[in-house]
């Protein structure tokens, strides 16, 4: 017999089941102005998968202190307790905004690696981050001009400054940032929210974008530089305090705010897992789709211990999407 080592079980293809869940329960309100109800439903159908998975999984990044928040809450314990010990990134929805107004981009999204491996901001909110794909991997610098980094990348992947799209949510704390990307010839896309994918989009072939700079969301950026050690890309980040409170927290939890936080500081593991499903239409995936018997949805599985990437389209059938929320879905 040959002395063949059996790969051991990719955790990720079940994760892939609870954006499903989360993305199949929110975009039922879609549109319906009501931003809670969708965070809602999204954190509720996304809690009942994970109880099915097989792991001992932690949350590290989830929807806030257990007192604010009745599922996946920090701290939380998540899936059956049988599988191996993983720490745990979740947003069920990210883009509630986004999913209230029926505006493109808003995903589910999931992010795990082994125990004690994923970076914790803590309750300071914001970071600044720089993403770029894997042909800019290792040759951008957080604390570089913007100029200059921009130039980085037109170099790496043999295009000009001008070609050079750059994301960056609309936020005025970014102004200064993207009028330095104006200034250095590149081109803007902006986004109203979900910095995480537009992060992911930075580092996938096709969606349009070289690069992501601004300040965003500490926990987003956590998940987005899961997805990015998947697919070998880069990711850069420094905390962002907004004021004293935040300064004051930072010195009592150990963080050094002007430290540059590599990707490998973000995860320190190499067997990281990532899912990702769409909610509404955008750069990165498509959004729930309902069709004659059911549903329709797109997901991103990633794995960087492997190196796979897939992305899948998944028929749902109106009984599971009865099991998942109840009487809203209803055949017919």
């Amino acid at each position: 017999m040959r002395d063949e080592q059996i790969p051991d079980r990719n955790v990720a293809m079940e994760l892939v089941r609870s954006t499903e869940a989360a993305a199949l329960a929110a975009a039922r309100w879609v549109g319906r102005g009501d931003k809670i109800s969708a965070d809602g439903a999204a954190v509720g159908a996304m809690r009942m998968m994970l109880d099915t998975v097989d792991m001992d999984g932690l949350i590290v990044i989830g929807e806030g202190v257990k007192d604010e928040a009745p599922m996946l809450y920090n701290g939380e314990r998540v899936g059956n307790g049988n599988g191996p010990k993983m720490d745990v990134a979740v947003d069920p929805l990210e883009g509630t905004r986004l999913t209230a107004m029926g505006l493109p981009g808003a995903v589910s999204v999931i992010a795990c690696a082994p125990r004690g491996t994923l970076f914790n901001p803590y309750d300071i909110f914001y970071m600044e981050k720089i993403a770029v794909g894997s042909e800019s991997r290792g040759k951008v610098d957080i604390s570089a001009p913007v100029a200059w980094n921009i130039e980085q990348v037109a170099k790496a992947k043999g295009i000009q400054v001008g070609e050079v799209t750059v994301i960056i949510l609309d936020r005025d704390r970014n102004t200064e940032i993207a009028d330095k990307v104006r200034a250095a010839g590149a081109r803007i896309r902006f986004i109203t929210d979900g910095d995480a994918p537009a992060a992911v989009s930075a580092a996938i072939a096709g969606s349009g974008v070289d690069m992501m700079l601004g300040i965003g969301g500490s926990p987003e950026g956590v998940v987005a530089a899961c997805a990015l050690k998947c697919v070998e890309a880069d990711f850069q980040g420094k905390l962002w305090p907004r004021n004293d409170d935040d300064r004051r927290l930072a010195a009592e939890k150990g963080l050094d705010l002007n430290k540059v936080l590599t990707i490998d500081d973000l995860v320190t593991s190499d067997d990281v897992m990532f899912a990702c499903s769409g909610v509404t239409t955008g750069a990165l995936l498509k959004g729930v789709e309902y069709v004659s018997g059911g549903a329709r949805s797109e997901s991103l599985v990633m794995r960087s211990r492997s190196g796979t990437v897939r992305r899948m389209t998944t028929e749902h059938h109106w009984r599971k999407l009865q099991q998942i929320s109840g009487a809203m879905y209803r055949e017919g």
